[in-house]
């Protein structure tokens, strides 16, 4: 009798697993069918990284030097992906000096984190992509997005309960060799004038 239960156990086990490989075939094998797997970030998010491999053909001799690029991030921190990104748009097109000194003077926490991850990068440059000087830096992409979302229990009085998010957020930087591009200074004014000119046009436009 034992011996029976086992051999059933052993058949049950085998058919299941049987059955699990063939789903993850299938999977595999189609890649339309991964719009059905939900996940919180997406399932290429290495890629960002993976920039830092990339192998350019050699210059000629009299094109100018290319300038070195350093891509770096941190994934899943416990902070709001909306308080990063302010945080992230605010050093966007910074050098990398200033960004440091803007984000050490800040109070907040996303603050502090970023600004880690920025030492980190500088570090990676001088090492890994032959910065000669680590000052030379500005950031050229800064943003934030959307990591795991737990849902929790949040309990009330009375018996009663609510549903919290416990939230994580990703953090991705680039990092260029040189100084950083001016920024064109732009007025209300000069917004005004040109929405009035593209007016003008659109009016001769529509009346030939």
């Amino acid at each position: 009798m034992a011996t029976a239960m086992i051999g059933r156990g052993v058949a049950f086990i085998r058919s299941t697993s049987g059955l699990f490989q063939s789903r993850l075939q299938v999977l595999a094998g189609m890649s339309q069918q991964l719009s059905c797997v939900h996940t919180s970030i997406p399932l290429d998010s290495k890629h960002w990284e993976r920039a830092n491999r990339k192998v350019f053909p050699p210059q000629l001799p009299d094109e100018p030097r290319r300038p070195a690029e350093v891509y770096h991030s941190r994934r899943q921190i416990k902070y709001s992906k909306d308080k990063m990104w302010y945080l992230a748009k605010m050093i966007r097109g910074m050098s990398i000096d200033e960004a440091v000194a803007q984000l050490e003077f800040n109070d907040k926490k996303g603050a502090q984190i970023m600004r880690e991850v920025l030492l980190e990068a500088q570090e990676m440059a001088v090492k890994n992509h032959n910065v000669e000087y680590k000052s030379n830096l500005y950031v050229a992409e800064s943003f934030s997005s959307k990591g795991m979302y737990l849902k929790r229990i949040r309990y009330h009085g009375r018996g009663m309960f609510g549903i919290m998010d416990r939230v994580y957020c990703h953090y991705f930087v680039k990092l260029v060799e040189g100084s950083p591009p001016k920024t064109e200074q732009r007025t209300g004014f000069d917004q005004a004038k040109e929405y009035v000119q593209n007016l003008k046009k659109r009016t001769i436009i529509h009346s030939l």
